[in-house]
């Protein structure tokens, strides 16, 4: 089932994600729908909280960018209860988008390389080094989990630009090609 996206404004996206315990209920669904609502949005990654599930689960597939890397052709991975434990390498700049924040795009500085602990979609514990653009991708989702949004890493100027379009999407002034969900205030 396609899901709406939570768009920027919404407190869910503000808060730090709890952990899952492996009984979680409709678990394997709630997968199932975060990766069918990422291909229907045109993401290339989607966490929980995103779609109004503060727990900390992602799911991530590259391969919209293996036309400029075929490393990345066939990665697809879902994160459960993930935790970056080193990250290194020369920070680089790589223009950003989200789906919580339709329409604006701005250079994040990241760095190139991570490892990562998390457990599969079978509670299995995993643990992996990734570089390049599945460490960028992954490292956003991660923010995602702790409450950070990618336009709070951008320049203090560019911060100032965008006040106002930021501001009408979370006053529900803007369109997606794919169902998002505004947040009003009671």
């Amino acid at each position: 089932m396609i899901l709406p996206i939570l768009a920027y404004g919404d407190p869910v996206l503000k808060k730090k994600a709890t952990e899952v315990k492996k009984d979680y209920p409709h678990l394997n669904k709630i997968v199932e729908d975060m990766f069918e609502t990422m291909y229907s949005a045109h993401g290339v990654g989607l966490a929980a909280p995103q779609v109004g599930l503060s727990i900390r689960i992602f799911v991530v597939d590259a391969s919209p960018f293996s036309e400029d890397d075929p490393s990345v052709d066939g990665f697809k991975r879902v994160f459960i209860n993930p935790t970056i434990t080193e990250e290194d390498g020369e920070p680089w700049k790589f223009n950003e988008g989200c789906l919580s924040i339709p329409g604006i795009r701005e250079d994040v500085m990241r760095m190139p390389e991570l490892t990562i602990s998390y457990m599969d979609e079978n509670f299995k514990p995993c643990k992996e080094h990734f570089d390049g653009i599945i460490a960028r991708i992954i490292q956003h989702e991660f923010d995602h989990l702790e409450g950070v949004l990618f336009v709070e890493k951008i320049s203090p100027l560019r911060k100032r630009l965008i006040k106002n379009k930021l501001e009408k999407i979370a006053s529900g002034i803007a369109s997606a090609d794919y169902k998002i969900k505004f947040y009003h205030k009671r």
